[in-house]
């Protein structure tokens, strides 16, 4: 989810910035699949969010949380190529369903225009990874971690 004219991917500058939606959004295990690709929405770069793109790979306890997660593959690689995610911190890349819709839509409206005029990528603060290689969004984050 970067903008095309990005070659690369630059350093984000970090804004911690409160997170109004995931915390609460109700997304079951059931609504993603093994070949899904899938952003997790971590910001914003050049008036669109932005995230990190994956495909989902196998089913995968979330510890974080004590819920049924996803184990996701970065294809890029990066600092680590595999992670396990709760459902409700992705987005569908690969499929148009109404509720990732619904949830891309109230999170652009959310904070879109609280960086508008601003190009840089910007990191949101809200995800950190674990020893474990367990994604956890910093509402769901524990002692710890």
């Amino acid at each position: 989810m970067l903008p095309p004219s990005w070659d690369h991917q630059p350093t984000p500058v970090t804004a911690l910035t409160p997170d109004p939606l995931t915390p609460t959004r109700d997304i079951t295990h059931a609504h993603f699949q093994t070949g899904d690709t899938v952003v997790v929405l971590k910001g914003v770069a050049g008036g669109e969010l932005w995230g990190d793109s994956m495909r989902i790979v196998a089913p995968s306890w979330h510890t974080p949380t004590d819920e049924d997660g996803w184990r996701l593959r970065d294809p890029t690689g990066g600092a680590q190529s595999y992670v396990t995610a709760h459902p409700r911190y992705l987005v569908h890349l690969s499929r148009r369903c109404p509720d990732c819709l619904i949830y891309l839509r109230a999170m652009e409206d959310a904070l879109l225009a609280r960086f508008a005029g601003r190009d840089e990528l910007i990191d949101c603060g809200w995800y950190t990874t674990t020893a474990l290689g367990q994604l956890v969004h910093t509402a769901d984050a524990r002692g710890g971690w």
